[in-house]
């Protein structure tokens, strides 16, 4: 039985964390910190040197992540071939953070523009497989012009 003084959900984490595999982790941390200006507040590493845990904020976000564990079916996407899940994060200035993060040598796959549903938005691959979308809120859209852009959005593909 858990105690009844203890948080059931720790201060200053939300219900769901992303927790990320990277091949070889501490790279990985270095780019996040450079790319989105990561701050580190716990990093814990096996006598191998590789990361077992470590946690990071982006803005007001916990992030989790360590070195992939094959026997442990911990697996990066690098070792899998691509990420089954995509990140979504708000920053103050998109132009700048994704001009940095591909300074720091993520891939574009989307570049940033303004899109009908009121971000503007781009995306990209970090060098560990991970795909981000960075987007900064330009305009909140009332739900009947969300619709209406939405229809010619989607009539315009290809």
């Amino acid at each position: 039985m858990a105690d009844s003084k203890i948080a059931p959900i720790p201060d200053g984490y939300p219900a769901v964390t992303p927790y990320l595999c990277c091949k070889n982790g501490a790279a990985a941390l270095d780019f996040y910190k450079r790319a989105f200006g990561a701050v580190e507040t716990m990093c814990m590493k096996g006598p191998d040197g590789k990361i077992g845990h470590a946690e990071f904020r982006v803005g007001n976000s916990p992030v989790m992540m360590a070195d992939e564990c094959p026997d442990m079916g911990f697996l990066s996407p690098a070792t899998i071939g691509g990420a089954g899940v995509n990140i979504m994060m708000y920053v103050d200035d998109v132009d700048t953070v994704f001009k940095r993060a591909l300074g720091a040598g993520a891939e574009e796959l989307r570049p940033v523009r303004n899109e009908f549903y009121g971000d503007r938005t781009g995306t990209l691959r970090d060098p560990f497989g991970h795909v981000w979308h960075v987007a900064t809120h330009v305009e909140d859209v009332a739900p009947d012009e969300l619709e209406r852009r939405a229809r010619e959005a989607m009539s315009k593909k290809p």
